[in-house]
């Protein structure tokens, strides 16, 4: 994810804890053991001996990022936490870095899993292996209070020749361009907070996000709003999205011991109460599994 279902470039920018970040980046910047020949990998072993575990973030709130006290959280370093506590590491350390250089950066042995919240697609699926995904999420748009253009969905926004914008690298680009909208035409801004600085200025009609993302940056607008959740339609179909972690192409031991372990928090309603304070809710826990993502 960048979220684009195409793109690798940043999928949002770093909103809190810039200084933190870099600080803590610097502490976890060795590059982790090399890859092991044995089928499946080793890598379970050698982080239980070690007794910590390298996660990449791309500090994106509320994904995996550095708090403005310096503390390591977001919904899948929390959720890193718990499960690897459960498979005999007790530590987390991060390893910052652009969203655009998580696959390569796992690849090249930076950190040893990526814990960012990062769609599950096709093309990702030939680069790494991913858990089943943590979250579902479906998109939402911020527009002025009232939603004066009646905007809910893609097809609205072309319909009614709306002035659109959404962030650096996001899937609703080419959600938006899929649906009939100029490309050239759309507002690229960093972030839900610029989006929501752009529609609250009148600089654009709309933004659109994650409904996770733009349901927590409205909180506190007097001048916009969320409209409800949606699924945006690909090749005619709505499309569900969903968030799950990556590990190397070589450690399926490590990938099957995660989901083993998620599925059991899954199970126990564990998993919803460690990201609910990151504004997740009963609505983006999901069944999902990475094979239906990652497609034929």
């Amino acid at each position: 994810m960048a979220r684009s279902l195409v793109s690798t470039t940043s999928r949002r920018s770093l909103l809190a804890g810039v200084a933190a970040l870099g600080a803590l980046g610097a502490a976890g910047c060795s590059r982790v053991a090399s890859a092991s020949d044995t089928p499946g990998g080793d890598l379970l072993e050698r982080l239980r001996a070690q007794g910590v575990v390298r996660l990449g973030i791309a500090g994106e709130i509320p994904f995996g990022y550095i708090d403005t006290d310096g503390r390591l959280t977001g919904e899948a370093p929390e959720l890193a936490k718990a499960v690897f506590k459960r498979l005999g590491v007790d530590r987390v350390q991060p390893v910052p870095t652009e969203f655009g250089s998580l696959i390569p950066g796992l690849n090249s042995q930076q950190f040893d899993v990526v814990a960012a919240g990062m769609y599950v697609n096709p093309e990702r699926c030939e680069q790494v292996v991913f858990a089943d995904p943590d979250y579902q999420m479906l998109d939402s748009f911020i527009v002025r209070k009232g939603n004066p253009l009646g905007l809910r969905d893609y097809r609205d926004v072309v319909a009614r020749k709306a002035r659109f914008a959404t962030g650096t690298g996001y899937a609703e680009i080419d959600y938006a361009v899929g649906a009939g909208y100029d490309e050239g035409d759309i507002l690229v801004v960093p972030d839900q907070v610029a989006g929501l600085n752009a529609v609250e200025a009148g600089r654009v009609d709309v933004f659109a996000g994650t409904a996770v993302t733009v349901r927590e940056v409205v909180k506190k607008s007097r001048k916009a709003e969320a409209t409800k959740p949606f699924a945006p339609l690909v090749d005619g179909k709505p499309h569900v999205d969903g968030g799950a972690f990556a590990f190397r192409a070589s450690e399926t031991r490590l990938r099957d011991a995660f989901n083993r372990e998620l599925r059991a928090l899954k199970k126990s309603g564990e998993l919803l109460r460690i990201l609910r304070p990151f504004g997740f809710t009963e609505a983006e826990m999901t069944d999902l599994t990475a094979k239906e993502l990652c497609g034929p």
